[in-house]
């Protein structure tokens, strides 16, 4: 056939596919894994603080021993070891038997991610809202745009999501008629603003869905990388009914084994199980056995304990060269824990018109725009502290700071650049976008 686009195929498709468009992050990785450039914008872990003689011993001993099994197909849910090992991780974080968690309960999946798209798989039709932080997570926004679903921004400031916002929006969509299906939310260290839901807010918030009859999908990534104090418990171990909890190793572990999980309630297990097994058949067998050795084996533990002291030293390195580097009118958030700095750029700059002059001035990072469903965002950026050593953070952010400066001195000269709605909470609107300085 003969087509009028680069894509051929593009009259065959399914309407889902119409709303798929790449990840900001993933379009930066080719540039931004390149030597010379200081990459603030990915947000993987350092690895290289794990014990990687002991762990690649481990994995050794795990196909010469174990091979027959480990390399085997396996079950849908995933195994009962790793599973039972899943609950004493979670046992940390104030979610234990007391609260219903079980193994039963438990459902293995590849990453977070594959736990988002079956949590959307089973809840989601064409037209349904989520309501989520504004911002929020970019790979939860991929997914719930490819179950065609529309998502609503909830603003929120230093003490995470607002419940009079929450409110709000509810009855907004109650009022337009449209049929809201859960609330997502990552409440403790969130990607990417850095900021976590306050102790008095956490009930609220559980209270105020609870009335509104909606799901509340909790996504916990980081709950685990806390540097100053222990973490809020998280909203799984307040309620048990109507909150699924979702978590991963890929932080905590190793993200290259893609293993995370999700504590569903009893009823639903079966239908993630049937779902997962439609996508992937099952979870990887090696991988699950690799997190099961690791947790039964190896000083876990400690190894959280490093984690947190590495990046608490990153973190305040980048907030110290933001303090001492960045022009005025620039101001960020303070995170307790996880890997990300959310900062908001001086009045006038586009974080994204910017980035190819960041790019050329050989540093990187995320702008805003990727973490709003509807594309605004551009006042804002996220910068991420845990994989540069300290002194590459700094110079990042020296580099990053010369290019605002360089824009700020433009714009002065030529006058405002950009989209002139840039900074508000919505296109063409008045409201105005969440103050997270």
């Amino acid at each position: 056939m003969t087509g009028t686009t680069l894509d051929d195929y593009t009259d065959r498709y399914a309407r889902r596919v119409r709303g798929m468009t790449a990840s900001e992050i993933r379009a930066l990785f080719a540039v931004a894994s390149r030597p010379e450039v200081v990459s603030l914008a990915g947000g993987a872990p350092y690895i290289a603080a794990l014990p990687l003689d002991a762990v690649g011993e481990m994995l050794g001993r795990l196909a010469a021993e174990h091979g027959t099994t480990s390399l085997q197909y396996g079950i849908g849910q995933g195994t009962l070891e790793l599973r039972e090992r899943i609950c004493e991780v979670m046992a940390l974080s104030g979610i234990d038997a007391a609260c219903g968690a079980s193994p039963e309960d438990v459902v293995v999946t590849v990453g977070g991610q594959q736990a988002l798209d079956l949590v959307a798989r089973l809840f989601l039709d064409p037209g349904d809202v989520v309501l989520a932080e504004g911002p929020t997570y970019v790979g939860a926004l991929g997914v719930f745009q490819a179950a065609q679903a529309q998502v609503v921004h909830v603003p929120m400031d230093d003490d995470g999501l607002i419940p009079e916002a929450l409110e709000i929006a509810i009855a907004e969509q109650a009022r337009a008629g449209r049929r809201v299906k859960f609330l997502y939310t990552i409440p403790t260290y969130q990607n990417p603003a850095g900021v976590t839901l306050s102790e008095e807010r956490r009930e609220r918030v559980l209270d105020i869905c609870e009335r509104a009859g909606l799901l509340v999908i909790e996504d916990d990534p980081y709950g685990q990388l806390g540097f100053e104090s222990e973490a809020p418990a998280p909203l799984r171990a307040r309620r048990r009914d109507g909150v699924f909890y979702l978590s991963t190793f890929s932080k905590t572990f190793a993200p290259g084994l893609r293993v995370g999980w999700i504590l569903a309630p009893h009823a639903v297990r079966d239908k993630l199980v049937i779902a997962s097994e439609a996508q992937i058949l099952c979870p990887s067998a090696y991988a699950q056995a690799a997190v099961s050795t690791y947790l039964s084996t190896m000083p876990w533990r400690e190894q959280l304990k490093v984690y947190r002291e590495v990046y608490r030293e990153r973190r305040d390195a980048m907030l110290t060269a933001l303090a001492d580097l960045m022009p005025a009118g620039t101001s960020w958030t303070v995170p307790g824990g996880g890997l990300f700095v959310w900062a908001t750029l001086p009045e006038g700059l586009d974080s994204k018109a910017m980035m190819p002059r960041a790019i050329a001035a050989r540093v990187a990072y995320v702008p805003g725009t990727g973490f709003y469903a509807d594309g605004t965002g551009n006042g804002h950026m996220r910068l991420n502290f845990s994989f540069p050593p300290p002194e590459r953070i700094r110079e990042g952010v020296r580099r990053l700071a010369s290019v605002m400066e360089q824009d700020i001195a433009m714009r002065r000269v030529f006058g405002a650049v950009g989209a002139p709605d840039a900074r508000r909470g919505r296109a063409g609107s008045d409201t105005p976008g969440p103050d997270l300085a």
